[in-house]
């Protein structure tokens, strides 16, 4: 139930109808508007020129210039951080207030990005350039090791059924990989450039030490495993690059043979 009390407010048993009141000026009591006017005050349209675009922003007449850059991130793509505003020729600080300034309705603003943000976007543009050519570059490096991988696969299988292979066989298929271990090397690579040119490499460094042990073997088919040929071909680590890429040569195993013989007097 509602009764008028002795100031002339409105008074009842429900607290949050006094939310719905404000007092005007003269002590009149009336009901709120919900009318764009608060705490912030009225809305105001800004007018903001960001190279050839234009934007219309809608905002509380006292927010700040940091409130507007927030309000502007959405519409632009550009954090907060990355942003200049300037009005009237100067540009203007986070903690200032647009009415402070003399920002009104249909008053226009000038959005810059910031210089150094612009040289970093630059910067990780080029990157990911860099990034994408050396990718490319790889890929053809790999087509091609594709194709030497089959001739590896072939020899593979004529040693292990006991075909007789040349061995110019081995060292021509081992050259040919060791050109792609060069244009591997070449490439300046970075982030997952980089990643995919360590694969590669690995890659072709298996095979060249699956060729020497099949030179190996195709040298002496008739021993087993117990006398079998010892390859070790070892590697420089690549930090920058492939290094060194001279073709390791097999370990040459070496057999002492001793017999001993009576002597006859």
């Amino acid at each position: 139930m509602e009764r008028s009390n002795s100031k002339g407010g409105i008074e009842n048993g429900n607290e949050n109808d006094e939310e719905n009141w404000e007092l005007r000026p003269g002590g009149m009591l009336v009901q709120k508007r919900d009318d764009g006017v608060g705490d912030s005050g009225p809305m105001i349209k800004i007018k903001v020129s960001h190279g050839s675009s234009h934007h219309e922003i809608n905002v509380p007449a006292q927010s700040t210039f940091g409130d507007l850059k927030r309000v502007l991130a959405h519409e632009t793509g550009l954090e907060p951080k990355e942003q200049r505003l300037l009005f009237r020729g100067k540009e203007r600080e986070d903690e200032e207030c647009l009415h402070m300034v003399g920002l009104k309705n249909r008053s226009k603003v000038l959005l810059l990005e910031d210089p150094a943000s612009k040289e970093r976007k630059l910067e990780e543009m080029k990157r990911n350039q860099g990034i994408s050519k050396a990718c490319e570059a790889i890929g053809k490096v790999r087509v091609e090791v594709d194709k030497l991988s089959e001739k590896v696969a072939a020899l593979e299988a004529a040693v292990h059924s006991g075909t007789k292979v040349a061995d110019k066989e081995f060292v021509i298929l081992t050259e040919l990989l060791m050109v792609q271990l060069l244009k591997l090397d070449g490439i300046e690579a970075e982030g997952e450039a980089k990643v995919q040119r360590r694969v590669e490499v690995r890659r072709v460094q298996s095979f060249v030490e699956t060729l020497d042990i099949l030179k190996a073997r195709n040298s002496n088919p008739f021993s087993n495993s117990s006398n079998a040929a010892s390859v070790a071909t070892k590697w420089e680590m690549f930090e920058s690059g492939v290094g060194s890429l001279s073709a390791p040569n097999a370990m040459q195993s070496s057999t002492k043979m001793t017999k001993d013989w009576e002597q006859f007097g």
